[in-house]
């Protein structure tokens, strides 16, 4: 039986606020470096006062990460959260902290400073019933998983694979499901090459680029990836310079969402199939997979059997589901470690300026993640 109840966790939530308060006033959007690293350094202060040993992983122009860790030994579990939001600087002058019924507004609050907020708690929480394991825990806070976790999927990769288990703390889905799945993310670009004339004098010697992205666009818009789930969407589009001058060049943006790493491999492989229809005019792929698949195999359903369970214990019924977003647990999966997402508090709205979070679902959220660190 897990040590803590939800109960017994609701007892902390007062003081979970107050943290997370002071972290969601100090502004961290992703390209903002002097921000992030505010909110870092508060975390890291918070992890020092809980006893772990805060390990600082500067960069020079993203935020810079941290780990604080407790504990000793191989393997351990990981906690995942990250710092930054999407929100820009001044968001907080007209979205401000505030409480409403049983719902928390900020931004950043749901996504995900409330996860980060939690796991200190249960750490806190645990530690003073001296319930700690002795082997390791590791809380990860990285700076740009808003702008693809380009900077700490390195981090992210080597700190997971050195663990037993890594639970990523994004908020939980709106009917309290965990994530067992999430989608690939491919960010493609589509760029057409060809020849500018006068489209009044002689448009028979120019090759237009926005005719031949015309003929491109609906043969990517067709196509059929195997299985199910996946998604091809053509987004943004720009070309052409004047109203009276044959195109030359066009682009577009591309964005891709696969199940599995074999649809992975047919996106690619497509992508590289493509022939020019108009004669003269070339093409060109750029971008590529910005987060691999987190696909549900038998490794993630045995994972989540298992927590499922711990949250029995606790009185709640725990269900699971998946979602088309990423996170920094797409980049743990293909590792081969057990890893389990969407294990903040529940909210609403994320990436709004009415993003908001259940504040009923803080001592339940406390409670299994408390009861993962003691009984996995």
């Amino acid at each position: 039986m897990p040590i803590l109840t939800v109960d017994a966790f609701s007892l902390q939530v007062p003081h979970l606020l107050e943290m997370l308060q002071a972290l969601v006033e100090i502004e961290s959007p992703s390209g903002d470096k002097a921000g992030v690293d505010r909110v870092g350094e508060l975390a890291a202060a918070l992890m020092a006062e809980r006893g772990a040993e805060v390990e600082r992983h500067r960069q020079e122009v993203a935020g810079d990460h941290w780990v604080g860790r407790w504990g000793d030994g191989p393997g351990g579990i990981l906690v995942m959260c990250h710092l930054d939001t999407v929100h820009p600087l001044g968001t907080l002058a007209g979205f401000p902290w505030r409480i409403e019924g049983r719902r928390l507004y900020g931004p950043g609050v749901m996504d995900m400073k409330g996860g980060l907020a939690l796991a200190l708690t249960a750490i806190e929480a645990l530690g003073e019933v001296d319930a700690l394991p002795e082997r390791r825990i590791s809380l990860l806070c990285t700076s740009d998983e808003e702008t693809g976790s380009r900077t700490s999927r390195p981090l992210i990769e080597s700190l997971a694979s050195q663990h037993d288990l890594a639970l990523c703390l994004e908020p939980g889905m709106a009917d309290g499901s965990v994530k067992t799945w999430r989608k690939g993310i491919g960010d493609f670009r589509l760029r057409v090459r060809g020849r500018p004339a006068h489209a009044g004098v002689e448009p028979e010697k120019g090759i237009n680029a926005v005719v031949e992205m015309a003929h491109q666009i609906q043969a990517i818009d067709a196509w059929q990836p195997p299985g199910r789930g996946a998604t091809v969407t053509p987004t943004v589009i720009s070309g052409g310079t004047a109203a009276n001058v044959v195109p030359e060049a066009c682009e577009a943006a591309i964005d891709v969402r696969v199940m599995t790493a074999e649809q992975q491999a047919w996106v690619d492989a497509a992508f590289r199939s493509l022939e020019p229809v108009t004669a003269g005019a070339h093409l060109a792929v750029e971008g590529g997979w910005n987060r691999p698949p987190m696909a549900r195999k038998e490794l993630m359903g045995k994972t989540f059997e298992r927590v499922k369970g711990i949250a029995s214990e606790l009185g709640i019924a725990l269900t699971e589901g998946g979602t088309g977003g990423g996170s920094d647990a797409n980049f743990v999966a293909p590792l081969g470690v057990p890893v389990l997402d969407g294990l903040g508090p529940v909210g609403w709205d994320a990436h709004t300026l009415v993003e908001s979070l259940d504040l009923d679902s803080l001592a339940p959220r406390g409670a299994i993640l408390a009861g993962i660190l003691t009984d996995w």
